[in-house]
């Protein structure tokens, strides 16, 4: 259960906050009027958790699907522009985008990004590689205990570490907690590990220290692969509160008795 730091969700809270606006239809407000608000009404939330929950309540936005817990009650707000936001208005806007269905172009786009990431973008028959990289995020974003026992899925005040908004259109894989509450942030490839990843990671364990830990939390980073290369396993030799991991699949097959039928 996602931990909460005042007595209401941050959910809740935005709608109070868009109460004591006043808003009306087709009135525009911006991001930054809304830290601003949190900030003297509620400042124990950072501003990554009130943006992240702007885009859990824009009905435009398509990365409100990087909310797993999102619903018909975040139907709030309607994206006008970059940071700037006006109420929604049932029957006059599009509908909310809850879902994507088989076939839309955002999620053949997705699926087109993601295959980039592969050597070859088709994983051979047999193979002991995930095909698509969602696929290893969402197995490990719920079994991460196998990289390391009690490490677990960053989850404060209804933001979950999965597809975590690192800012300017940036995600980290997976943002996670380990036993000792340190923050970790998890770089996945599907495939090989090559040493450019070793900046991109990095970006985002300084962006988390920077953004999102509190004042003397430690702030690890990992990756994880398939294959590691010789060049990314050089180049993060000598970087501390770096980690690298290989996975493997096992998938075994056994042949069933046939049943017995009795009579003819």
């Amino acid at each position: 259960m996602a931990r909460t730091i005042y007595d209401k969700p941050t959910r809740a809270l935005l709608k109070d906050m868009l109460k004591d606006m006043g808003l009306k239809p087709g009135q525009v407000f911006t991001r930054t009027r809304t830290i601003e608000w949190f900030a003297q009404h509620y400042p124990k939330l950072q501003a990554t958790s009130i943006r992240a929950h702007l885009v859990q309540a824009s009905t435009n936005d398509k990365s409100r699907l990087h909310h797993p817990s999102t619903n018909t009650t975040d139907d709030l707000l309607f994206k006008v522009g970059s940071g700037q936001y006006r109420l929604y208005e049932p029957g006059k806007d599009p509908a909310p985008i809850h879902e994507f269905v088989e076939g839309d172009v955002a999620r053949e786009e997705e699926i087109a990004a993601d295959v980039e990431e592969a050597d070859d973008g088709e994983a051979p028959p047999g193979s002991s590689e995930f095909l698509l990289e969602r696929d290893l995020q969402r197995y490990l974003a719920e079994n991460l205990e196998c990289i390391e026992m009690g490490l677990k899925l960053y989850d404060v005040d209804e933001v979950r570490g999965l597809e975590f908004d690192a800012g300017g259109g940036r995600r980290i894989d997976i943002l996670a907690t380990d036993a000792a509450g340190s923050l970790v942030v998890l770089e996945l490839k599907v495939s090989k590990g090559y040493d450019r990843v070793v900046g991109q990671l990095l970006r985002y364990v300084n962006w988390v220290r920077q953004n999102l830990a509190e004042p003397g939390q430690r702030v690890r980073g990992m990756i994880v692969c398939r294959t590691m290369t010789e060049d990314l396993r050089l180049a993060c030799a000598d970087i501390k509160n770096i980690e690298l991991f290989e996975y493997t699949l096992s998938v075994s097959v056994q042949k069933i008795p046939a049943l017995e039928l009795r009579g003819t």
